[in-house]
């Protein structure tokens, strides 16, 4: 079968790596693609959300399935547009409906949901410009540190803490005076949990679910935690600390919850769950859903799945998940991302990127890479995740690092931490 990737980073790099492994795969094509997916697949320069482009291109390369890896495509309404056309609607779109997408598309729409489906969470309220005096109100009723968060995409970069209660304050009033644009138009304020993160993946297709690879990753961009957040600087899976035990809380409490209040609700929902989990004392519970696989967990989630990607997706799409077999490797998979200089904030691209023939037993995974006059450049903040296998993360950390010790490019920046707190 011929299948399409939407998006260009790290996560799609990996799905190609994983599908064109199958034997059911004949052709792959992303779009856009980078450096790293024009190895392995046809690249093809359509933006994910140019969804008449994306249909041409399907109809043309007589394309059967569409594995979408950004939100925003999502959020827009991918799933909804290919359903709803006749000369689309029997191409299997792995990745949920528009409705489905509001549980990443809006904070406030999925602290619903997870109230009405007994799902816990962190107390919370939403406030508009309108009600800016009741949420400055409310912050002086929780304890700091403060968390705002902005109802609709921002990036990755919408969610702030906040020790102080005057800045806090103030923070509010400038999201809701547009700082992070359409986003912030609603900020949901939140109580603080204070524990340790981990990602749970899960794989749906409506009816049916397999967990995936626990995994957690590093937000902030200096060590030790430190300085602006990210969209990853690296991973770590399987999460040590969760065990079976803490796992069948995750799944009987939460996983169970959500996908029966997806069939509940009648939201179509054919592809990822994030889970963005937090352990406080012994109990998880969610902070926030994202309805597509995370960057960089994805280079060390996927990976370790041993079972066929395009015999996993099908049954997504036929509903028959749960007669699927779902192998792991049982090996722990770590992962360090490679960042441009200045990055989060202002950064250059079209750095030169040396060494990448050099590599050995890891895999490079490009995220902001393009080829220019017959060289791998920079092309974006995030530019290479090196993922390595050991039974125990913290050699498989270090063969990362050994070989991104042969790899270059100017004022390359990476976290020499990742791992540090497990």
């Amino acid at each position: 079968m011929n299948i399409l990737i939407l998006g260009s980073g790290g996560r799609e790099h990996t799905f190609a790596y994983k599908l064109a492994q199958s034997e059911q795969c004949d052709s792959l094509f992303v779009a856009p693609g980078n450096a790293g997916t024009a190895q392995i697949a046809t690249n093809v320069a359509i933006g994910v959300t140019d969804f008449e482009a994306i249909k041409a291109l399907v109809i043309k390369e007589q394309i059967t399935m569409v594995v979408v890896g950004p939100e925003d495509p999502l959020v827009q309404g991918v799933y909804d547009f290919f359903k709803a056309d006749e000369s689309l609607k029997n191409v299997a779109v792995i990745g949920p409906s528009k409705e489905g997408a509001e549980l990443e598309g809006s904070k406030e729409r999925a602290k619903e949901f997870m109230i009405a489906h007994d799902i816990p969470t962190a107390a919370y309220e939403a406030f508009t410009a309108e009600t800016l005096e009741k949420g400055q109100a409310f912050l002086e009723t929780l304890n700091p540190p403060y968390v705002l968060k902005a109802d609709g995409l921002a990036a990755g970069k919408g969610v702030l803490i906040i020790e102080d209660l005057n800045e806090a304050k103030e923070e509010l009033a400038s999201m809701l005076g547009g700082k992070f644009g359409d986003a912030s138009t609603t900020v949901v304020i939140e109580e603080f949990l204070d524990g340790i993160e981990l990602s749970v993946f899960v794989l749906t297709d409506g009816k049916n679910y397999k967990v995936l690879p626990t995994a957690k990753d590093y937000k902030r961009i200096g060590e030790g935690d430190k300085g602006l957040n990210t969209g990853g600087m690296g991973a770590i899976s399987p999460v040590p600390f969760a065990d079976d035990t803490f796992m069948k809380k995750i799944e009987d409490r939460i996983v169970k919850p959500t996908v029966n209040g997806l069939t509940k609700e009648n939201i179509d929902y054919k592809g990822f769950i994030f889970i963005g989990l937090i352990k406080v004392g012994d109990d998880p519970k969610v902070i926030e859903y994202n309805v597509r696989m995370g960057d960089p967990e994805t280079e060390v989630v996927l990976p370790r799945i041993q079972s066929d990607l395009v015999s996993l997706f099908k049954a997504v799409d036929n509903q028959t998940l749960d007669q699927q077999e779902f192998k792991l490797d049982p090996r722990s998979a770590a992962t360090v991302m490679l960042v441009s200089g200045g990055y989060p904030e202002a950064y250059d691209k079209g750095k030169v990127i040396t060494g990448l023939e050099k590599i050995e037993g890891s895999i490079a995974f490009h995220a902001g890479t393009t080829e220019k006059d017959g060289a791998v450049v920079t092309n974006g903040g995030r530019v290479i995740a090196i993922t390595s296998f050991h039974e125990d993360y913290r050699e498989a950390i270090k063969k990362s690092y050994q070989n991104i010790e042969k790899l270059h490019f100017d004022r390359m920046n990476y976290r020499t931490d990742i791992g540090f707190d497990l």
